[in-house]
């Protein structure tokens, strides 16, 4: 049996290379049809103009679905390791909303993506693009508060549940999330908030001559370093959901779908997916 057939150990696989092919689909299309600069674009910027921006769309959609099932049978795991835990609980339900509202954030990013033509016709970012960042600002720091929920949740479950490389591995991540986090913050809020011109925000291209080119790069590197934190943080969900298998429980109620009498039927127990892995 391969590792990718042990449990569900596919679940958070598929999400990370689905994702990243995501990034580097429209990343491709885009600087093939010279819609952004090669060197380090911010990564929505990649999916700003059509056709790439229908395939970033569709497929950082896919990307939240798989997301959000990732983080439900994370919760599902841990619920039923620790049952009698009251922190462990709390912050596994605390980790679950936050993953949610992570994968919402996506969504917004995904489907916020619009585009419009000024009078001269040159192409500029829309005013939708406020609702695109919030669903960015909500995407990243949702999820980074997840990855330092799911980080205390393994040091409380080492090392009879969790072992303490796991831990030790996951805090690496999530240190290297923040440090990403905060050099993104610092740079853009600078970038933003300085007199580099009136268009900054509608760029989409940048020139080394252009003020505040660094800043941009320093931005930009550290949003696809924060991404690449989420991609290690969820590969370590592999040998975990290595151990897990969910199924789905049919309790009828009747013996026709037109029947409102009850009568005892028999359940049936059925794998979540249409094969059972041990």
């Amino acid at each position: 049996m391969w590792w990718f057939q042990q449990g569900l150990s596919f679940l958070p696989s598929v999400l990370v290379i689905w994702t990243f092919a995501t990034f580097i689909f429209s990343y491709i299309t885009a600087i093939t049809l010279h819609h952004v600069d090669p060197a380090l674009p911010y990564i929505s910027d990649t999916g700003t103009i059509p056709p790439e921006r229908c395939l970033f769309g569709v497929m950082l959609n896919i990307a939240a679905v798989l997301g959000i099932a990732t983080i439900y049978v994370r919760y599902k795991q841990v619920h039923a390791l620790n049952p009698e835990e009251n922190l462990i609980i709390k912050l596994n339900k605390a980790g679950l909303v936050l993953g949610i509202l992570s994968c919402l954030g996506l969504c917004l990013v995904a489907n916020f993506q619009d585009l419009l033509r000024d009078f001269k016709g040159s192409k500029k970012k829309s005013t939708l693009f406020i609702v695109h960042v919030c669903g960015a600002v909500l995407a990243f720091s949702m999820g980074s508060f997840y990855m330092f929920v799911q980080t205390i949740l393994s040091y409380q479950m080492q090392p009879k549940i969790h072992s303490k490389q796991v831990f030790w591995v996951r805090l690496l991540l999530v240190i290297w999330c923040g440090v990403s986090a905060l050099s993104m913050m610092t740079c853009s809020s600078i970038l933003y908030s300085s007199d580099f011109g009136p268009d900054i925000v509608q760029k989409l291209h940048w020139n080394p001559e252009d003020k505040g080119y660094v800043l941009h790069m320093v931005t930009t590197a550290a949003e696809w370093s924060m991404s690449f934190s989420f991609f290690g943080f969820f590969l370590t969900y592999i040998r975990d959901f290595q151990k897990i298998t969910l199924r789905v429980e049919a309790n009828l109620h009747g013996l026709t779908l037109y029947d409102t009498i009850p009568c005892p039927v028999t359940s049936e127990r059925t794998p979540l997916l249409s094969r059972d892995f041990q």
